[in-house]
Formats: structure tokens, sequence, C-alpha cells
């Protein structure tokens, strides 16, 4: 990857230019807003993982924000690299907090990801509306099939995953929709893939920290 070469996959980019795409640097704010509310939510929770899981949330929304002003190959590393943090982190809590595996285990099951997406990303690359989203697809099914394992022994917990599984599912699907309908809608939808996706991070944040404190005497 050359580090420096410009990079223009968004519908709102017109040029090379720091503000070519303001609303989606903009819209990162969200990321950040989902960040510092979670953090007020977990303050004094004493739930490391959790707050490992902020700080990447925030680091998201920076990331993004470098991408989408200066749009490089150094910048798309800066995005994406938090993103990939947050998916690992939260896997290994998942596998650690939510099966009760141990941190051998857990930490396996963080390594099976990448054969896990490396086998999904091919197939739902020929689906014609996902494609240029395939990548992000292998996170729903994960997310899916946690909430399928843990529907009988933490129901509450079940139903905030699969809730965010939905919530990823319809934010892919305005990320993928951005180039498509350039021609008739010139803003893209990249935009609402940061809005909801900052609502997304936070909600599992907080699917984790509510499962956390139920497990405790009395719920705290």
């Amino acid at each position: 990857m050359d580090l420096f070469a410009s990079i223009d996959g968004y519908c709102e980019r017109l040029g090379p230019a720091y503000w070519a795409e303001p609303v989606n640097a903009v819209t990162n704010l969200a990321f950040i807003l989902a960040a510092a509310v979670m953090a007020w939510r977990l303050r004094g929770a004493h739930l490391p993982r959790a707050n490992a899981l902020v700080v990447l949330l925030a680091l998201i929304g920076i990331g993004s924000y470098l991408f989408h002003t200066h749009a490089q190959g150094w910048s798309a590393l800066a995005d994406t690299t938090p993103i990939l943090a947050f998916i690992l982190v939260y896997l290994h809590a998942s596998s650690r907090d939510y099966l009760g595996l141990s941190k051998l285990w857990s930490l396996v099951s963080v390594g099976l990801f990448f054969p896990f997406a490396a086998l999904l990303v091919p197939v739902f690359r020929q689906v014609p509306f996902l494609s240029s989203s395939a990548g992000y697809m292998p996170v729903v099914v994960l997310v899916a099939g946690y909430a399928a394992i843990l529907a009988r022994r933490a129901p509450d917990t079940a139903r905030g995953l699969a809730i965010g599984a939905g919530l990823l599912f319809v934010s892919i699907t305005l990320r993928s929709l951005d180039m498509p309908l350039c021609d008739s809608w010139p803003l893209g939808t990249h935009f609402a893939w940061h809005l909801l996706n900052g609502v997304l991070l936070g909600w599992m944040i907080e699917v984790y920290r509510r499962h956390m404190l139920a497990r405790r005497p009395h719920g705290g």
C-alpha cells in the first residue's frame, strides 16, 4: 500500500481537498459521543475490557475522521485498525465473559476470527448490494451466532446481541449503497454508516456492561 496515495472511494468526495467529505468527516462525532456516553455509564463499574472498548470506540472516530479528511493510505490504516481491534477485543470479551471460556480458548477464538472471515468474505462478495462491504458481514454472522448460543443461558444478553446484529446489517447495507445511489443522491449514504455505527458500538458496550453487572450480587 502506498501510504500517501489519494483514495477516492465515497460518493461525497469529488476531489483531494481536506474538506472534500465534510458530512462524512463531521458525522464521526457519533463515535466520540457514543464513547463519552459509555465512559460515563461505566464509571465505577470496574470493567477493564469495557473501558478498553470505549477507548477503541473513540479511536474509531478519530481514525475515520482522519481518513475522510486526508483520504490517503496511512489514514485508511488509521481508520481500519481501531475497527479491527474493537472486533477482536469484543470477541475476546464475549468468549471469556458471555460463554465462560478459559483464557486460552478465549484467545483461540480471537485467532479463529481470521480464517472464519477469510471463508465468509468471498461468499458475501457474490451478493451484489453487499459486495463492497463484504469484509464486515462475518461480524454480523458472528454476533448473531453468539446471540443464538446465549438464547437460553442469558436471554437478555442474547436479545441485545441480536439487536446489535440487526443494526450492523442495516448499517452495512447503508455503507454498500453509497456508490450505487450516488447519481441520484450525490451526498451518498456513508454518513449514515457513521451515525448508525456510533449507536451500534455504544450499544454493544452497553450489552456487555449490563451482562457483567447482572452477574454481580444484587446486579451491582
